[in-house]
């Protein structure tokens, strides 16, 4: 039991119930107001990785076929760019206004087929090394070898929805628990209705797969009396933690939790209320949503996810992970991309502008992409099934050189034609975009054996060069 000053406690479970913000109630958010906002800018490096959980398709958003039949191309027009002779669907209007800000992958390979986030993450199938406990995902490698971020912050927060959440995605593989993201549960902020079948598997994870940033139940103003007080009581308990050695004997996962309980940055970053209106009008899209919202598919305020990932960024953590759903369109296509296409479109608009406007975009990486593409050909239902064989992705920022396509297809965008690009290269480029040289960095499994961070990979020189 740690207890606060006063007769106030938290057990080691309930420290470890740390994630979203509640609407209501009395929570961290609100004892931590009278603390300074965190800064404008960044000065460190970061990654903000967006999965398209379902798998995105390429031809109705970044890689258009004109010519192809109709049971291929679909009804999305074409429409042009900043870029000269780049075309994308009439979707993505807004990415097409900043299309010289951006790198479109038209040439994604070696997809494993799984429908989660797991290779997004790592690189990796999740059957590799499977026998040591698996490969770990990229913001757990960065929580290793970079230790937390400014303001001890997590170094990885996982915010991901959906199947990467209930197939623990994110999960730190033979690095161990001490390694895991911080993963906070923002389903009362983002409603994602899991698929029937992936609600056993979240439930089999058990409740310490997601964390809370409310108080212990029953902390409420009258127990607590003035916050400034209780502030006050916050500084004392994390210097007694620190000079009683109390934290040196707790496991580490265990202090992590402590120093973001008591530091407030991450639970600032989360409450939205802090931001300025006008900022979170621009992360709110204005249009209607049409088309055809399917059950499991997020609605428009999911852009505003992207917004916490930048605050999140701006409190010192280094990997942010979140997604959008739901691209898996195995029936109802092109009525279901006309309601996501949007949603996309205006959350990259929303955040390369805004880096951009802050000084941010070349300190940190964007990334959006799913686990493979999806078929040129347009099954009975109206979907587009599973297709490994070309998938596509976009990316900005980082100090890269962006304004290109990488990367192409044949006429019916079912097979990578030049410059295919692996999993592993996009992320050897997201390593080497935090000043981690992937080709050479090793961290150690459980058997003490030393594995480099990716085999066979390299930043993509057109990125980097």
């Amino acid at each position: 039991m740690i207890t606060f000053a006063g007769s106030l406690g938290l057990n080691r479970r309930s420290f470890l119930r740390i994630g979203a913000l509640g609407v209501g109630g009395f929570n961290l958010a609100h004892l931590l107001r009278a603390e300074s906002a965190a800064g404008v800018g960044s000065s460190h490096k970061a990654i903000i990785h967006l999965h398209l959980d379902g798998g995105p398709p390429q031809m109705d958003l970044i890689d258009p076929k004109p010519d192809a039949p109709a049971e291929i191309r679909g009804p999305f027009a074409p429409i042009p760019t900043k870029l000269d002779g780049l075309q994308v669907t009439e979707l993505l209007p807004k990415v097409a206004g900043i299309a010289d800000r951006l790198v479109f992958l038209r040439s994604l390979v070696g997809a494993a087929g799984r429908h989660d986030a797991f290779q997004c993450q790592s690189g990796y199938d999740s059957k590799s090394l499977a026998s040591i406990g698996g490969r770990p995902a990229m913001g757990c490698v960065v929580e290793k070898t970079l230790g937390p971020g400014p303001n001890d912050s997590p170094a990885f927060v996982d915010l991901m929805q959906g199947r990467p959440l209930a197939r623990n995605s994110a999960r730190p593989g033979f690095l161990g628990a001490p390694y895991k993201p911080f993963r906070p549960d923002i389903s009362h902020l983002f409603k994602r209705e899991l698929e029937e079948g992936m609600k056993g598997e979240l439930a089999r994870l058990g409740e310490n797969h997601r964390d809370s940033l409310a108080l212990v139940d029953g902390l409420n103003p009258e127990r607590l009396d003035m916050r400034l007080r209780i502030l006050e009581r916050f500084d004392k308990v994390r210097a007694g933690l620190d000079n009683s050695g109390s934290m040196a004997a707790a496991d580490s996962f265990t202090q992590r939790a402590a120093s973001i309980l008591t530091s407030g940055k991450v639970a600032e970053a989360l409450d939205l209320s802090r931001e300025d209106p006008r900022v979170l009008e621009r992360f709110t899209p204005s249009e209607p949503v049409s088309g055809k919202q399917f059950g499991t598919a997020e609605g428009p305020l999911a852009v505003r996810k992207l917004l916490i990932a930048r605050r999140l960024v701006e409190a010192g953590v280094r990997c942010v992970s979140l997604s959008l759903s739901d691209f898996d369109t195995h029936s109802d296509n092109f009525p279901r991309m006309r309601h996501l296409g949007p949603i996309l479109d205006h959350a990259l608009w929303a955040l390369v502008t805004d880096l951009e406007e802050r000084g941010m975009l070349d300190d940190v990486t964007i990334l959006a992409w799913g686990e493979f593409g999806r078929t040129p050909k347009v099954n009975s239902k109206g979907g587009r099934d599973h297709w490994p064989q070309a998938a596509m992705g976009i990316m900005a920022g980082g100090g890269m050189n962006v304004g290109q396509v990488i990367g192409a297809t044949d006429k019916t965008a079912s097979t990578v034609t030049s410059r295919p690009i692996h999993y592993r290269d996009v992320l050897a480029t997201l390593y080497h975009n935090l000043g981690i040289d992937s080709s050479v960095s090793t961290i150690t499994d459980l058997s003490g054996r030393p594995r480099y961070l990716l085999d066979d990979a390299a930043p993509i020189r057109e990125l980097v060069g």
